[in-house]
């Protein structure tokens, strides 16, 4: 995550009027650069940090292709600061790359068929592309990540095991990448299939201590599937950086919105797992073969189809999925103050569709990616 003053470094749990302990939350978003004409991802970062304004240039930086930049929000207690941060970012960054000649999309990966830009000249992904060679499939994939303050990485585990179960329909919920190389791929979340491909990308897998997290780590290394510490791409982790959990599962949202919903909830499901370990309730230890069914039909489906009941394997409607999440963080929610701007948040995403029913509305009335790349930058400058 991006390091800047007043950082996720900082994200701990925090006391707060309102409640003791209430939880820091911190937000992450990648974005794609595009030729505001053909839609096609271009290798602009560099032109389009030069004209970032400097007073936020400690918030933005390069990820790993030339195609793509992200942003980090402070931590926060409150939605409204999430959403300030994010909202400011966001706008200062369209400004940026329209100066820079080109559009910024909030969006998984790239609709339309082109060049496959060069990653970043940085070490640690030069030896990245030596010893993964034709891992890189295409324009860039852009998600989200959500960090949420936990006390001591020995919590943070145990918070670990019992989140994972939820993962699939958060992955649906933010699924924002149905079309690459000029067509619709079947899949919701094509950006989850394309970064698949990483052997290092998994469901994380039930820990029984901070220790067995660290030698998993050091295994992971030994085997090769992952240079460093950093390329442990479970779709929950501790973060190697900052003293937070780490939720990685998601495309990156179209909307702040979008984003600002994410973002509750999974704070509220970390909260609420920290009360299951306090009340001695143990974490459900879901077979890991269902749960890489129930990920897999979420890239699939997104939060329009089914998902996978990961109580008795089923397949049950998402919004169904979404609606039993929803009811058990409830309490958590309330008592961050959430509860009504997430009820809200909700009766919009029900109203629009997610990111990617959205891109599909408008290529159904117009026939036309471009127009899709236009309605993505409008959306993602909100």
């Amino acid at each position: 995550m991006v390091a800047m003053s007043g950082s996720v470094a900082e994200a701990e749990p925090s006391a707060a009027p309102g409640g003791p302990d209430l939880l820091t939350v911190g937000v992450e978003e990648e974005f794609l650069l595009v030729d505001p004409h053909t839609g096609a991802a271009v290798p602009a970062v560099d032109l389009v940090l030069e004209q970032v304004p400097a007073e936020l240039r400690g918030q933005v930086e390069r990820e790993f292709q030339t195609s793509q930049i992200e942003i980090g929000s402070p931590p926060g207690l409150e939605l409204t600061s999430i959403r300030h941060s994010l909202g400011v970012l966001r706008g200062a960054l369209a400004d940026a790359a329209e100066r820079a000649g080109v559009r910024l999309l909030a969006i998984g990966t790239g609709p339309v068929d082109g060049q496959v830009p060069p990653v970043v000249d940085k070490p640690r992904f030069d030896r990245m592309i030596e010893r993964f060679r034709l891992l890189v499939p295409g324009p860039g994939n852009n998600g989200m990540h959500v960090h949420v303050g936990v006390p001591d990485p020995e919590t943070g585990v145990q918070v670990l095991n019992h989140v994972r179960p939820w993962l699939p329909i958060l992955q649906a919920v933010t699924a924002n990448s149905p079309f690459a190389k000029g067509a619709d791929t079947g899949y919701a979340s094509w950006r989850s299939v394309e970064w698949e491909r990483w052997p290092s990308v998994a469901p994380t897998p039930y820990l029984d201590s901070h220790e067995h997290y660290e030698r998993l780590i050091r295994q992971l290394i030994a085997s090769g599937v992952m240079l460093d510490e950093g390329m442990l791409y479970w779709y929950a982790r501790l973060s190697a950086k900052y003293p937070t959990v780490e939720i990685r599962i998601g495309d990156v949202c179209p909307s702040v919105d979008d984003a600002v919903l994410v973002a509750a909830l999974v704070r509220a499901l970390v909260a609420t797992a920290m009360t299951e370990l306090a009340e001695g309730r143990p974490a459900v230890n879901t077979d890991h073969h269902l749960l890489v069914a129930a990920h897999w039909r979420a890239a699939h489906d997104g939060l329009e189809g089914e998902g996978v009941d990961l109580t008795d394997g089923e397949l049950r409607p998402a919004w169904e999925l979404l609606d039993r999440l929803v009811d058990r963080v409830r309490p958590e929610l309330a008592r961050h103050g959430d509860l009504d701007q997430v009820t809200d948040l909700l009766g919009g995403l029900r109203r629009h569709g997610s990111g990617a029913a959205r891109q599909r509305a408008v290529f159904a009335r117009t026939g036309r990616l471009t127009d899709v790349v236009a309605d993505v930058a409008r959306q993602t400058r909100g």
